[in-house]
């Protein structure tokens, strides 16, 4: 999928040599963030909620309250949500504050939304689960009929989208400064030690989902 010239917000303009249309490199960017923020216009004006979600195939699954989801939907049965990510890979700096940037990757993605019906929301859920907390659907039981009630899960295709992204040195002008430090410091995302909750049994053993995800790099696909 790539974006096209019907879809002008899906064009960029700024520094448009930074485009990325491959799909791949969209799917990798939506595995490996965390927070999706998801923006609608409602007629109580623009609306921006940051929310849990997964990619499933060529959908987002979007995690929120049942109050969200009805704020969300107040936009229009036929209304395009639009779905922002971004990771920082890095801090470049120049030899000038202008010319100093970020090495990032970001993405919005637009898609009309579908509510998911009852039966399909437990199947969504572990999704969801399954990029944030790997293993732990397995170690927990399965959701009330009550919590499944008040959870809605938003199914949003990926119709269009946008990606820009930057890796690299600073840019190297011809009038650069040899004598300033120039560079990039790479941002490294990790999970810390676990730390038990307080009201645990001092017997019980870290979760192996919790093991795992801890000795894992930050981030829903790495």
């Amino acid at each position: 999928m790539t974006t096209t010239d019907t879809q002008p917000n899906t064009r960029i303009r700024r520094l448009s040599d930074r485009q990325v249309t491959d799909r791949d490199a969209l799917d990798a960017v939506l595995d490996e963030a965390v927070i999706a923020h998801v923006a609608a216009a409602t007629p109580a004006g623009p609306l921006v909620i940051p929310m849990a979600f997964a990619r499933d195939g060529d959908s987002l699954l979007v995690h929120c309250s049942t109050g969200a989801g009805l704020a969300l939907r107040s936009a229009g049965s036929e209304s395009r949500l639009a779905v922002s990510v971004a990771i920082l890979d890095g801090l470049v700096y120049a030899d000038t504050l202008y010319d100093s940037s970020m090495n990032y990757r970001s993405a919005v993605v637009y898609g009309v939304p579908v509510v998911l019906e009852e039966h399909e929301k437990e199947g969504a859920l572990d999704v969801i689960t399954a990029k944030l907390m790997p293993g732990r659907s397995a170690e927990v039981p399965t959701s009330t009929r009550r919590e499944l009630a008040a959870t809605q899960v938003l199914r949003i295709p990926i119709s269009d989208f946008a990606m820009k992204a930057r890796a690299g040195d600073p840019s190297a002008g011809d009038d650069g400064d040899a004598s300033i430090w120039t560079g990039v410091l790479p941002l490294t995302r990790t999970w810390g030690e676990p730390r038990r909750s307080s009201v645990l049994d001092p017997g019980i053993a870290v979760a192996e989902s919790v093991a795992v995800r801890a000795a894992r790099a930050a981030g829903g696909g790495a």
